[in-house]
């Protein structure tokens, strides 16, 4: 499973609707976590945590709603976008929803080509390279299409995973990233791997970066990791 692939937590209480569900996203190129409840959710979040949340508002015990609320306030799961899908159609619920935090509302019954539609126009914000953008950062340009990075209109030559690395701090710049979450994030979670393995691939996408010259901006935090700038 690559570490490349956007993940998504589908939250349906209902197992036909979450297997269409999982069984479309799965075909888009994302790799699916499932919840069958509210308090499933909150736990798989804590282990395992997804870069969106497809989420009913309908759930016996721990309500969508309730889940929202409750991850939008915490700050390790507050940018997580949430994508509500609910059978409430009326324009006061759908307030309701977005006011709770919710990122998007669909109602069902739903397209399954829009709601695709929607989760990738999510993805774009929070994952920008796993779509094919061009990010920039200063006078880096890393092109996730071609898989080219250029500073100062110089190519750089990286390896796959200083190349994976590079798209992490650049789509978050400023923020700072743990040895763990980097691990997670660029060798995935089924690869078992020394975190020192990290600090050897920092090294070298530092000198990849400034092998023509110019400043190091990867820095490190100490006691808590990397970041861009």
């Amino acid at each position: 499973m690559s570490a490349d692939q956007p993940s998504v937590l589908v939250v349906e209480d209902e197992m036909a609707q979450r297997e269409v569900l999982a069984y479309n996203l799965e075909a888009e190129g994302f790799r699916v976590i499932r919840a069958e409840n509210g308090e499933e959710a909150m736990l798989l979040v804590d282990e395992d945590t997804p870069d969106i949340i497809v989420l009913d508002w309908m759930m016996p015990n721990l309500s969508g709603i309730e889940v929202c609320r409750r991850l939008k306030t915490r700050p390790e799961t507050r940018s997580i976008p949430i994508i509500m899908l609910s059978a409430r159609s009326e324009e006061v619920d759908k307030v309701r929803g977005l006011e709770t935090g919710a990122d998007d509302y669909v109602v069902k019954p739903y397209s399954v080509v829009e709601l695709m539609a929607r989760v990738r126009s999510q993805l774009r914000r929070v994952r920008p390279s796993t779509v094919g953008l061009r990010l920039e950062y200063e006078d880096i340009v890393l092109d996730a299409e071609t898989h080219k990075v250029s500073r100062s209109d110089q190519p750089l030559k990286l390896g796959p995973t200083e190349f994976r690395l590079l798209s992490t701090f650049m789509e978050k710049p400023g923020r700072v990233w743990s040895r763990e979450q980097l691990l997670d994030r660029v060798w995935g979670r089924d690869i078992y791997v020394d975190t020192r393995t990290v600090d050897v691939h920092i090294g070298r996408l530092r000198k990849a970066l400034t092998q023509h010259g110019g400043d190091d901006p990867v820095r490190t935090v100490r006691g808590a990791g990397y970041a861009l700038g």
